[in-house]
Order: C-alpha cells, then structure tokens, then sequence
C-alpha cells in the first residue's frame, strides 16, 4: 500500500504503512517522470481487484521488483528468500526501515520510492499462501529449488512468471510441477525489467535504466482461469516502461533470452587470456571491441537462421520476434543509447550499462576472471545450450556457438556438446529441448495451436481451455523419446516427489537451520547475492505440452 503525502509517509514510519517520497530539484523535473512507474499516485487500472504477488529472490532484481510493485496500493507483496539466513536478515532489516527504490533522472535531481513488504520468509508455505502472482527473480541455476519449493503449495489459477525465465522455463516448469501445471499459467520474459543495482541489502537499491521493450510469452493451462488479464496487469506494475510485446510461441521466446549477450563477450574478451592478473576490472558492456561484438553479432545471426528455417518448415509457427541483437537493442534501449551507429557503440553508449564491469576474482597482483559468474555458469546450460539445441532440432548450423560452448564448457569442467553435438554427459543438468527428450522439430512443435493469436491467450474473456493448455503427463507420450533408464510411470511422477513432507519445504521452513548439507552453496555469485545452487530433480521428463 502507498501514502500519497509526506504527511501520511510519516504517520506511515509508526504505523509499518508503506511510504512514498518523491525528491526533485524542480517542478519541471516532476514532467520527465511520465516513463517512470515511480509517479505518485499510481495505481492499478480500475476495475483491477486487489492483487497478492510473490517475489522470490534476494538479489538487485528482486528488491527492484518488490519495490516497483510496492509502489501500488492495491498490491501485497511478499519476499520468497532460500539462501542461508537472508530472509531473517531482510526481516529484521525492515522492521526499522524501508526498502527504497531511488531512480535518477536525466533532468537531474532524482527520485525515491519507499516501501515495506508484507512478510520476507524462507518458509514456502506461508510465501505462498493466497498470492495471485509469483515472480521469479533469480538466476535460472536457481529455478529448479524455488519451483520445487513452492510447488506442493501453490494453488490453481497462479501466474508464475519467469523474470527472465531464460531458456528452457517453461519446460522446468511443466516438469517439476506436474499435474498441477495444468491448473496454472506460465509466462516467461526474455531478460529483467530495467538495469538496476542493490547499494545496501534489503534497505537500497538503484534503479539504473528502464528497456523500452519487452518480450514475454504465455502459455495457460487448460484448466487454468486467471481472474485478471495477464499483459495489461504485469504492465500496469511495471508502469510505462518496458512496454510488454507478447510473443507469438514458446520456442521464439527461447531464441530471444538474453541469455546470447554475456558468453559471446566473456569468449571475445577471455579466450586467449595468458592466464595472469589485470590490474583493474574491465568494462563488461561499455568495453566492448570489435572482436567481442563480432562474436555477439555472429551468434545472433544463428538465432535468426534458425527462427527463419523453423518458420520455413513450420508454416505455423510464426518468428518473427526473434530479431538481431543490434535491433533488439535500438528497440529496446532506444532512450538509453547515445550512439547506435553500430552494435558495439550501441553497447558501449548504453547509459544502462553506466559502471558494470567483469566478473573477476581478486588474487595477489590484481583480478582473474570469474568464469563460475552466472554469465557462464547460468548463461551457457540455460542459455547457449538451449539455442543450439533448438537449431539442431531445425538442421541449423551453429558454429560460433559451438566454439563458445566448447571453450565455456571446458571453463566450467562440463560436457554439454560434443563434436558439434547436444550429447555430452552433462546435458541432463541443462535445459535444451534434448533434455526433456524431444528429438525433432516435430516433438518440439508438434501441440502448437495452428490459429493461436496472441490476444486471446490473455485476454479477460479468452476460454484458454482449448489452447496453450500444458496438461498432465501422459507416460506413453513420450516416453520412446527418453532412454528406458530416464523412463518412469505415472505413479511415481513429478507429483508424488512433491509431497510436503518430502518437498525443499522443510529445508527452508520457518524454524530450519537453512543451511541444509544436502544443498551446495552457489560459489559463482558474489557473497551478498548468492543462492542456494539447485539439486536438480533428475532427468527432466516432457510432458504434454500445449503450448
């Protein structure tokens, strides 16, 4: 709930109501904020009912996005934290201040938003109980404990959307889910919101840049009602900014993942590094040279062959959202880019990207990259690896990516590809189409309604019952797809691995230690930011998807 005065935000630091306080250096100022969903008095559009949602994570995308939704007075946001003790830290952070959003703004002067969550919690249960909407904002490593969490209490008719979901989300979801999947929606965005950055845990975080464009896709259970329309809802808590572009299908949205950016440039700038320290952190983003956007460019193009070829032999499935990186970003960061005359100015003049620099480790005589950053680490199993497996599905070619693969892979001390094949022991730990057992383009797309629009999988009077209706699994589907040591019965599905008692639940309940020794602490993540690394569920199993 948001005060709408200084007066009420100060009856609000007794009362533990939700404050809002806005600081420009001038009334002009107050006219540049129409992009922002920091304008005061902003509320949900009428006739919206009040809306409980779940953000689960702790890093600077989650305190961002508690504080945007926070901004709404008919919005109750809760906080889903697994890592260690950080729950009970955020907890005890906010009852003696607010987490605060502060935006600068390019006339100057800046602007604050003030807010206080509902409850922040390692207890999945009591996350979960009664949200409408569930966020995920962690990195993709991580979905697979927070899914598998919150999936013995999670009700039907919740939106989960992934934020990103990065490649191969829907996929998750469906599988560690279940039957229950086909009582829920999913939707999936291609990368966050905005750029943003946490200065003080649970207390601060700096909103550096908004994208002007967004993708997401839907998909909706057949059995599933969502009682609110889904884009014009998630817009109206973003704000203006990013406008939401629904994407046409599912496998579109996985050649879209932002996922393509960070190993094309962490390959250009580090494979024939001599292997000693540098005596500063490089520019990650406004660094870029020729070589690193080159590679960049080049991987794009693959994404576009295969988006091209997949729509040539799939007359259906319509691609054409799948775009090069260079537009996406004169598309995306229009306002932000000072000079887009090339991919590489693009990048190194994106205001976004102000400061962000490398992941590296500091040793003795300077810094080494951090190659168990998210940006391999996450970006390569749930990002690369899916890409190159839709393409291979398609008969694409791909052999920029198979050289980063193989370079990334071997940083990592994993085997996904194999000469120049989706084969390698470690697959099952990514999220490619392979590894849910689809072996053609036709298994992948073969449930994909033929008319599906893209108004009428979210509209308010949408049925939704005859399309895009992920549905239980059904054993003798699929299962010639998946090597007979993979294979299980319906009996000893997902469903029943689930079970309360036998869920993450109790790792993460209220009174547990939370650091379970059946969970391995995520080391590739900076201290303050760091996540439980998930225990995946086994190999992954297709499910009848609807998509």
């Amino acid at each position: 709930m948001a005060a709408h005065n200084h007066k009420e935000f100060l009856a609000g630091l007794a009362t533990g109501a939700v404050g809002v306080s806005v600081i420009v250096g001038l009334k002009r100022l107050y006219d540049s904020m129409s992009d922002s969903f920091l304008k005061e008095g902003r509320n949900l559009k009428k006739g919206v009912r009040r809306l409980k949602i779940l953000v689960c994570g702790g890093g600077n995308g989650a305190h961002c996005m508690a504080g945007v939704a926070g901004s709404h007075e008919e919005i109750d946001v809760k906080i889903l934290s697994l890592f260690e003790d950080e729950a009970e830290r955020w907890s005890n952070i906010l009852k003696s201040n607010f987490l605060t959003v502060y935006e600068p703004l390019v006339n100057g002067g800046h602007m604050e938003i003030s807010t206080k969550p509902k409850i922040v919690t390692n207890d999945p249960e009591k996350a979960v109980e009664g949200v409408d909407i569930v966020f995920m904002v962690v990195p993709a490593f991580a979905h697979s404990q927070y899914l598998t969490a919150i999936a013995p209490f999670i009700k039907p008719n919740t939106l989960i959307v992934g934020m990103p979901g990065q490649a191969g989300f829907e996929f998750q979801c469906i599988n560690i889910l279940g039957q229950k999947s086909s009582q829920l929606a999913i939707a999936s965005f291609e990368s966050l919101p905005w750029a943003c950055r946490v200065d003080d845990f649970g207390k601060h975080v700096q909103l550096i840049g908004f994208k002007d464009v967004l993708g997401m896709s839907v998909v909706t259970g057949k059995e599933c009602n969502i009682p609110f329309p889904i884009v014009d809802t998630i817009q109206d808590i973003f704000g203006k900014k990013p406008a939401i572009n629904l994407v046409q299908n599912y496998i579109a949205i996985n050649l879209m993942a932002k996922s393509i950016i960070h190993p094309p440039l962490m390959y250009g700038t580090w494979s024939n590094w001599d292997g000693k320290p540098v005596r500063e952190k490089p520019l990650f983003y406004q660094g870029v040279d020729t070589k690193q956007a080159n590679f960049l460019s080049k991987v794009s193009d693959e994404c576009i062959l295969t988006a091209k070829k997949i729509e040539k032999l799939r007359n259906n499935l319509k691609m054409k959202d799948v775009i090069h990186i260079f537009d996406w970003y004169k598309t995306y960061y229009h306002d932000e880019i000072s000079d887009n005359s090339s991919l590489m100015m693009a990048m190194r003049t994106n205001a976004a990207y102000d400061g962000l620099l490398h992941p590296m480790k500091a040793v003795e005589g300077g810094f080494v990259p951090d190659f168990n950053y998210r940006y391999t680490r996450e970006d390569i199993p749930f990002g690369l690896v899916v890409m190159k497996g839709i393409a291979e599905l398609a008969g694409v070619a791909t052999p920029t990516m198979d050289e980063i693969i193989t370079w990334a892979q071997n940083k990592l001390g994993k085997e996904y590809l194999v000469n120049g094949k989706l084969i390698g022991k470690d697959l099952k730990e990514a999220r490619a189409p392979q590894s849910f057992g689809f072996t053609t383009l036709d298994d992948l797309a073969s449930e994909l309604s033929p008319d599906s629009s893209r108004a009428s999988e979210v509209s308010p009077d949408s049925s939704r019952a005859s399309k895009f209706s992920p549905g239980p699994y059904r054993a003798s589907e699929f299962d010639s797809l998946i090597p007979p040591d993979h294979q299980f019965s319906p009996d000893s599905s997902r469903a029943s691995e689930l079970s309360p008692d036998s869920s993450r639940a109790s790792e993460v309940c209220s009174d547990s230690s939370r650091a379970s020794p059946g969970l391995s602490r995520a080391s590739f993540l900076p201290p303050e930011h760091q996540s439980l690394a998930p225990v995946l569920p086994g190999p992954p199993v297709p499910q009848s998807i609807r998509l």
